[in-house]
């Protein structure tokens, strides 16, 4: 098994690959639901304050105010609109990660493939070498059993 040891690395380093980027993969989905609990909260917020507007009826609320809120509810969907952006890109990022995890469990199962060949490779010729080594001792007893035979008829 000396000659895995070169294998029994690379499996090492490609299950220390895997693990970083499920690592990487649990921080970018953490990033998804931040971005969405901020966009939760942006609509909600939204949503808020068009409620009180609406509750206020119109009613006793000057030009000026009704201007600033429209002003503030663009915004409001400006900072919505982008906030989808940001959860687009890092969902884009999640699936990237996930891309890479399936190639990296990919590599470790082909690394792990070769090393349980190679381990029934090296079971096989040492079940074939002690099997030579059997038939050779039971031919060294046989030949030495017929020898014995062979004298004691001879005597």
């Amino acid at each position: 098994m000396a000659d895995s040891s070169g294998l029994l690395l690379a499996i090492s380093l490609a299950e220390r690959k895997r693990d970083e980027v499920i690592r990487a993969l649990a921080q970018s989905q953490q990033n998804v639901q931040s971005a969405v609990a901020q966009w939760e909260q942006l609509r909600s917020y939204s949503g808020d304050t068009d409620n009180r507007l609406l509750k206020a009826g119109g009613a006793g609320l000057s030009v000026e105010l009704l201007k600033h809120h429209y002003q503030f509810s663009t915004r409001l969907q400006q900072a919505i609109s982008m906030q989808d952006g940001v959860i687009a890109n890092l969902q884009r990022q999640v699936d990237s990660v996930k891309q890479q995890l399936q190639k990296a469990e990919s590599r470790l199962s082909g690394l792990n493939s070769v090393l349980k060949k190679r381990r029934a490779e090296a079971e096989r010729v040492a079940q074939r070498r002690e099997q030579a080594a059997m038939d050779e001792m039971a031919a060294q007893l046989f030949a030495r059993t017929r020898a014995q035979r062979t004298q004691g008829e001879i005597r």
